[in-house]
């Protein structure tokens, strides 16, 4: 059997997600009879029936189910490998790197800093994106490289480094009681009921939903702490970022907090490795006093 063509995959997805011929064919922008012989044909050609039809309307089989999450995976893999392949034609080369906006800037800053300074090196984009974005930036080819947390940042798919293990802080209130603390436990700060824990989004990130208002971004997150309606748990580092309204308490027994420089797997181009290398260069010096490298005490 010769391979499936993108555009067989094209057709295919767009009938599996509207469940609807006609409403596919008005997605595709074609007309529905050489849409449904085209489903057919693919039919024929994998020797398996991937929709059931009826009076009722149109649903997957179990095999079509499998080829609806494969082909989806194939098309962001044909995508990315578009934007990539652009990117690398362009007359001045660049690299994408995107970040959560509430990463700690000190430590992009010394990246960056350190990685201009290399021969050779490339301009670096950097796009902000909101919590848990960057695994999909990076598979679908409109990042190149990415910073990332482990354990929180769903990593699957991607290689990386590590440039910075630390421990965590809780960010609150100046005005709460708890800021007055030395230190703190997460079972304190997972049960303050004047303070709940912000909850994040669902996608890419693994962190324990917390009981209090989703947050998706650094400005909207800050406000909500300085008004006290809620508390987060973030790597020591990015605290640099923290409000005089707020105040960081060493939560003592946080899990470890390790920022990745993560990027696809198998895709690494000249530029990319230069990033990586100096990604372990900056590890090595913050190994020995994280905070006084980065001015955050």
């Amino acid at each position: 059997m010769d391979g499936l063509e993108t555009r067989e995959l094209r057709y295919f997805v767009a009938v599996a997600e509207e469940l609807h011929f006609g409403r596919a064919a008005e997605r595709l922008q074609m007309a529905q009879p050489p849409l449904s012989r085209a489903i057919r044909r693919l039919e024929r050609r994998l020797g398996v029936q991937l929709l059931n039809r009826d009076n009722r309307g149109v649903s997957l089989t179990p095999a079509g189910e499998t080829l609806l999450k494969e082909a989806r995976r194939a098309l962001d893999a044909v995508d990315a490998a578009v934007r990539r392949t652009r990117r690398a034609a362009m007359a001045k080369p660049t690299l994408v790197l995107t970040t959560k906006a509430g990463a700690s800037h000190a430590l992009l800053k010394e990246l960056l800093d350190a990685y201009a300074a290399r021969p050779g090196a490339v301009e670096i984009d950097v796009l902000l994106c909101e919590i848990g974005e960057q695994r999909g930036l990076l598979l679908n080819g409109q990042a190149d490289v990415a910073i990332m947390h482990a354990p929180f940042d769903l990593m699957t798919g991607l290689e990386s480094v590590e440039i910075l293990t630390e421990g965590q802080v809780a960010i609150l209130p100046r005005s709460h009681p708890l800021a007055r603390r030395s230190t703190l436990t997460m079972a304190e700060v997972s049960n303050v009921p004047d303070l709940p824990m912000a909850r994040w989004p669902r996608h890419d990130f693994t962190y324990p939903p917390g009981p209090g208002p989703e947050v998706r971004s650094q400005s909207q997150l800050a406000q909500l702490v300085a008004l006290g309606r809620t508390l987060l748990v973030i790597p020591a580092s990015s605290r640099a970022w923290q409000w005089p309204e707020h105040v960081a308490v060493p939560v003592t027994d946080a899990p470890l907090a390790t920022t990745l420089l993560a990027w696809p797997a198998g895709v690494q181009s000249p530029a990319l490795a230069g990033l990586i290398e100096t990604a372990k260069e900056v590890s090595e010096r913050l190994a020995k006093d994280p905070l006084d490298v980065l001015g955050v005490r």
